[in-house]
């Protein structure tokens, strides 16, 4: 064996041991709390794509889309295929489009009405509130209401949070806070949004 490969193989080693004594340091076993914000575009794809781990490991998934409805996505096309996904779209489209601040707070209100289903029922497994941030950020829902309405749910029930601007008390209270930063956008260029990739 080169010395290359005795080094590389001893600290892979030794990367091996810190991890195994992790691994075995973690042993709770409970529902995470995930939030996904940030400028940059894969938030809510994240959050998508957990659905379909959820559904590889035969868990129920619940979905509230806020802001969200003015057109139909391929994740909501897709994932209404399945029985064990309860697929709720309540928004009207982005706020600049509606500019019905009254109507908006309506919708938010009637969104968080089921979303608040989904947390008091121990056979969802998973909750996912896409663009929950916005409305959070735009002061259309309570917040302390909402916080405890997530510190209340079943305890073996995960949900992640999307949307840019993730409030100070949102990130506190995750278990889990990822930031998706912009570095370049098609759109800036002056591309639409296309199909299988923005909607």
């Amino acid at each position: 064996m080169s010395t290359d490969n005795t080094r590389h193989q001893k600290k892979m080693q030794h990367r091996k041991e810190v991890m195994d004594a992790k691994i075995a340091a973690a042993q709770d076993e409970r529902g995470v709390l995930l939030v996904h914000t940030g400028n940059g575009k894969g938030k809510s794809s994240s959050a998508f794509g957990m659905v379909a781990r959820a559904l590889g490991h035969g868990m129920r998934v619940g979905v509230v889309q806020f802001i969200k409805g003015a057109q139909s996505t391929g994740e909501e096309t897709f994932f209404r295929r399945f029985p064990e996904v309860d697929y709720h779209v309540m928004g009207e489209g982005f706020t600049w489009e509606t500019q019905d601040k009254s109507r908006d707070i309506e919708k938010a209100e009637a969104a968080w009405e089921q979303a608040k289903k989904f947390l008091r029922d121990e056979n969802i497994n998973l909750v996912v509130l896409d663009e929950l941030n916005i409305v959070l950020g735009l002061k259309y829902l309570d917040l302390h209401t909402v916080l405890a309405d997530l510190k209340q749910r079943p305890a073996m029930q995960h949900v992640v949070v999307t949307g840019r601007g993730a409030l100070p008390e949102l990130i506190d209270i995750a278990d889990t806070v990822s930031e998706i930063n912009e570095v370049k956008h098609a759109f800036k260029a002056g591309v639409r949004a296309q199909k299988g990739v923005e909607m």
